[in-house]
Formats: structure tokens, C-alpha cells, sequence
């Protein structure tokens, strides 16, 4: 058996996370979305959920007598103990692990590559599924019966390990593979909003025709993936997803363990739909610093008082602005609960050149979801305005999301 060295959240992670919805006074569909979730709700005590690796009897006979493989990494906990480490304590028969970005150890760069290797405490074989080989093969999944994807998301469009699981339920029904889908909450969950994805921008960091905050668990996604119609060709998964007893998506849920080396804390993960627009502009998240997804800043003094050098760590490789000081803003004690324009409006308008704040590639658009969002922003169009162009996609989103709720809005 093994036993995986996990890192902990900082102390400011300890508070819990209240999921409550802001009024987005310029949003009509967003306001009518989450107009019923509103309300101040009272946390439920920690031990009423049971998320989906936990409630073992309700999986177990998929299982038995099966060769199993796992896509998990270090969030995949039972308790304080890995998936990987309940499954084989049970006798459970697993012949391999698919790890996905940031690898099984959860410690790997974004973007990083991700090596094939051996499991030096259990010898199971772990399979890269992110960079090239983002889907099981064949030859991959000849000797396997059953696939586990048990993942902590975090509620965002970009997030990739949703991808991952698009890919791996792909695979499975084109395999004739059982796809078990073990769920979790999602500690963004309590609201859905921002440009529903045109299917021209589909990439990895987008791949489906939801809005950035999807207001989904991976359960509810995994179920829309298949039930519109999403996989290649039209491919129906053979699929099953363990619910999260006790959940609603109002349920405060802190995080046991960073999801990624880039979230380090509640804040960044409340904050994390909104700057991640950042990636595409010129502007640092302060990747190489202790305090990743929770600042924003660059070389220059006109975007604030707030300094920070990004370096390279253990972890991120080649941050933006290595080794420069950047100025400019600490989020760290921000409360928005929800998505919003207002920190990439302003670095936009405090950039003096402003031909030159967003990147030359594309990958601004492909966070978006469109090229909209960019010609919107160097039009000078408010917030107010670019919100409203999103309401007709919104509405739709809204009345497809419900035929896969699992749980209950409020």
C-alpha cells in the first residue's frame, strides 16, 4: 500500500467557505439563475456529505471480479486515505492509473509534461493522459474492464480536468469500457455564469458549449457530455455516477487539498473564474510566488502599490515576468463570491498601450470561448454591456443544465 504526500492548504483555507451568490446587478439571466440561491444559507455541518468514493457499497460490485483502472491524482482522497490505497486494501483488482495534468502526485507545472512511469509503492503502471496521449488508447485499455475518474474540480470551463474526463469517457465508449464517475462537490457550484463557449474556439482548455462558471459537479457534467450528444461521433458512454450524499449546490465545501499547484487557497478558488482571463494578457497571477491566483501585476508602477518577483519554484517553471518586480494588486482578502469583469476591466484601462495588454496568440479567446470577449474590451464596452450580450446563451445553458441536475439548486 501507499501512502501519497499531500500539500496542505494554507491556514487562510481554514475558513469555511460560505457559498453565497452576489447580485450581479447587470446580469438578467444570471440574476434569474441564481436569484432562488440568494439568500444567506446556513452551512451544513461538514459531516452530512458523503461524497462519491466514500459511499463503497454503492460501487463495489462494479467492481468485483474486474480489471480496474483509475484517473485520479492527489485529491482522490477516502478520508485522509488515496482511492488507489481503498481499492487495493479491498482486494479490488487495479491494473493501472491514468494521471492527468499536474500528474498522480499533483506537482507538476501547468503545461508541464507529464512522463509514463512506474508507481515505486504499489508498481501499478502510471499512464500519462495529458499532452500528447490525452485519451486512453486502445492498446490502453485492452486489459482494463472498468475506468474510475474520481477528481476534485473546481467549477470552471477551463479547469482541465473536465477535459480529461471528456476524453476518458470518449474512450470508454468507443472501447466498450464501463466509466464510473465518482463525485464530488464543487466548491464554485452555487451559480453559473460568463460566455457560453462557441464550438470554433474547442481546445483543451475548453471543450464543451457551457459558460465559464458551469454551476455543474463533475457527476452533472459527465452527464451532459453524454446525454447532448458531445463525445466523437455521437458516442453514448456506458456511464454511472456515485453521488454526493447530503449535497446541495449550496453547500459550503472547503477543499481537503489544493486541487492544483496554481490554487493554493479558498481565496484563489473563489477568485479563479475571474482571473483566469489574466493568462491571455500580459498581466502575472503571480505563478512563482507563494501566492498564486491571488495577485495580479506587472512591471510597471502605474498598475499599483502591491509588489511581488515571480520566480522559479519547484513547481512552476518560467513564470511571466521571472525574476522582474511586478506592481500592482493583493486580492488576497477579497470576499467576491462569484464571477466578474471588474479586475481584468481595470489593468485594461490602467495599461497605457493597450494594443499591447493582451498576448499575440489566441489564447485569450480560447478562455472565453470566442473572440468576442477581446473586441468587446478594446471597444471600451462596460461591463453592463458585455453581460448583457451573454443573456440569450445564458437563458438556453439555464434550461439545459436542469434536465442534469443531480442535486438540488437550494
Amino acid at each position: 500500500m501507499f501512502s501519497l504526500s499531500f500539500i496542505p492548504y494554507q491556514p487562510l483555507l481554514t475558513c469555511l467557505l460560505i457559498l453565497t451568490t452576489a447580485c450581479h446587478s447587470p446580469s438578467v439571466s444570471s440574476q434569474t439563475s441564481v436569484k432562488k440561491q440568494s439568500t444567506t444559507v446556513s452551512p451544513k455541518p461538514a459531516l452530512s456529505l458523503q461524497i462519491g468514493a466514500e459511499q463503497f457499497r454503492e460501487y463495489i460490485a462494479d467492481l468485483k471480479g474486474k480489471r480496474v483502472a483509475l484517473v485520479v491524482n492527489h485529491t482522490s482522497l477516502v478520508g485522509k486515505t488515496h482511492l488507489a490505497d481503498t481499492l487495493l486494501s479491498q482486494k479490488i483488482n487495479i491494473v493501472k492509473i491514468f494521471a492527468p495534468e499536474h500528474g498522480f502526485r499533483g506537482d507538476a507545472d501547468a503545461g508541464e509534461h507529464v512522463s509514463n512511469t512506474i508507481d515505486k509503492k504499489t508498481g501499478l503502471p502510471l499512464i500519462s493522459i495529458y499532452g500528447k496521449n490525452r485519451k486512453p488508447s486502445p492498446e490502453q485499455l485492452k486489459d482494463v474492464d472498468v475506468v474510475i475518474f474520481d477528481i476534485q474540480d473546481v467549477g470552471a470551463r477551463f479547469y482541465t480536468y473536465i477535459s480529461t474526463m471528456h476524453y476518458v469517457m470518449e474512450a470508454c465508449a468507443e472501447n466498450k469500457k464501463k466509466c464510473l464517475v465518482l463525485d464530488r462537490p464543487n466548491p464554485n457550484g452555487h451559480y453559473f455564469d460568463g460566455p457560453v463557449l462557441k464550438p470554433a474556439f474547442k481546445s483543451f482548455i475548453g471543450m464543451h458549449q457551457i459558460p465559464v462558471v458551469h454551476g455543474l459537479t463533475v457527476g452533472e457534467l459527465a452527464q451532459m457530455i453524454n446525454g447532448e450528444g458531445w463525445l466523437s461521433n455521437n458516442a453514448k458512454c456506458d456511464l454511472k455516477v456515485i453521488q454526493v450524499k447530503g449535497y446541495t449546490h449550496q453547500t459550503p465545501y472547503v477543499l481537503p487539498v489544493r486541487p492544483s499547484p496554481g490554487l493554493p487557497t479558498e481565496v484563489s478558488i473563489r477568485l479563479y473564474p475571474s482571473i483566469c482571463f489574466f493568462e491571455g494578457t500580459t498581466i502575472s497571477l503571480g505563478r512563482g510566488t507563494d501566492f498564486s491566483f491571488q495577485v495580479a501585476g506587472a512591471p510597471n508602477p502605474i498598475y499599483g502599490s502591491f509588489t511581488f518577483t515571480p520566480k522559479t519554484t519547484a513547481i512552476v517553471k518560467n513564470p511571466p515576468h521571472e525574476n522582474q518586480l511586478c506592481y500592482g494588486k493583493d486580492y488576497r482578502q477579497d470576499t467576491t463570491r462569484h464571477l466578474t469583469l471588474k479586475y481584468l476591466l481595470d489593468f485594461y484601462n490602467m495599461t497605457p498601450d493597450k494594443s499591447k495588454f493582451f498576448l499575440t496568440t489566441k489564447h485569450f479567446d480560447l478562455l472565453a470561448g470566442s473572440e468576442e470577449l477581446k473586441k468587446q474590451i478594446l471597444a471600451g464596452m462596460t461591463e453592463e454591456q458585455i453581460r448583457a450580450t451573454w443573456q440569450s446563451d445564458l437563458q438556453k445553458y439555464a434550461t439545459m443544465r436542469k434536465k442534469y441536475l443531480l442535486y438540488p439548486d437550494k
